[in-house]
């Protein structure tokens, strides 16, 4: 990559709302002094001004109207958001964030729902909504349980590191072939049945691609042991919704944790928030403190005014 000029002009900022411009402004005053930081809906700024942006969901169509815009930071790790829009100028870099934070509080996540699924607690749950004293033991422990990981980038390492910890056994799955000390990875759509079938709590980290949408069918999830747990965590569009209720209605899985969905908010109606052996969450898996990701994004705006290479940047023949 070579230098280019230095970290001036204007990013403008949509995450977190209105309220948290004072917080950006304040970060990136101390981080970045050069750049001025402005709201993303304010109309005073001169399009011609604007050289960086950090942004979640932004308008379709408004990237497009930035003809200085060096680069596009998207303010969490997914950039589907960014990339549907038909008019996003292609030749500006989008950075996807990867604060280190990011990859500890989706561990967290992981281990959590992980041990919710394998001590039922689902069950707890409605014991104590209906003041029923139940008492049961669980079937196995973390010791005999083997976790599955669809995805080994930064989230997939850490969460496998950490379930490592509690004394899960832990493989992992990737597109293409890879090696990551103490997890063995299968690699490839080919291998993928057979890491299905090793499997009894399996981790859906894997971004939102067409390679990816619908990869967890009915095919798939019968692939899995009888009694296996699902936790998705990375894009709704990686399972078929309705064959994973059929698989638990049935009882071939045991469980689900879901934080992602096709449509969020999750309406109101749909069947999965009344499923009794599904868990949701409101897409809050992984996330990094305003602190950590602008950090990360000054960062990175410094790697790119020097030619080096900046992190997490968006490859479109991958499509993450």
């Amino acid at each position: 990559m070579q230098a280019t000029s230095p970290i001036e002009g204007v990013m403008l900022v949509k995450s977190g709302g209105k309220a948290a411009l004072p917080d950006w402004q304040a970060l990136f005053a101390r981080l970045c002094p050069t750049i001025e930081v402005r709201d993303w809906y304010d109309t005073t700024v001169d399009p011609d001004s604007v050289t960086y942006v950090l942004v979640w969901e932004p308008h379709p169509d408004r990237l497009a109207t930035y003809p200085n815009l060096r680069v596009i930071f998207s303010s969490a790790a997914g950039v589907d958001h960014l990339t549907r829009d038909p008019d996003l100028p292609r030749h500006v870099p989008i950075v996807r964030m990867g604060a280190g934070e990011a990859a500890q509080t989706m561990g967290e996540y992981v281990c959590l729902s992980a041990l919710a699924l394998l001590r039922d607690y689902r069950r707890i749950v409605t014991a104590q909504a209906t003041a029923k004293w139940d008492t049961f033991e669980a079937p196995r422990t973390a010791l005999q349980t083997r976790v599955g990981i669809l995805g080994m980038g930064n989230l997939g390492r850490r969460a496998a590191a950490m379930l490592q910890a509690l004394g899960f056994t832990v493989a992992g799955w990737a597109r293409t072939p890879r090696e990551e000390p103490g997890v063995a990875v299968a690699a490839g759509m080919d291998a993928l049945p057979g890491f299905l079938a090793g499997t009894d709590i399996l981790v859906g980290l894997l971004p939102d691609t067409p390679e990816t949408a619908g990869l967890l069918d009915a095919e798939r999830i019968a692939c899995l042991p009888k009694g296996a747990g699902i936790v998705n965590a990375g894009r709704g569009s990686l399972i078929v919704m309705d064959d994973l209720i059929a698989a638990l209605d049935s009882g071939h899985l045991s469980g689900a944790i879901l934080d992602v969905f096709d449509t969020e908010p999750l309406p109101p109606e749909h069947p999965a928030w009344r499923h009794p052996r599904i868990g949701i969450t409101c897409h809050i898996a992984g996330f990094a403190s305003r602190p950590a990701r602008a950090e990360y994004v000054a960062t990175a705006m410094a790697a790119h005014a020097e030619g080096r290479e900046m992190p997490n940047l968006f490859r479109p023949e991958r499509g993450y």
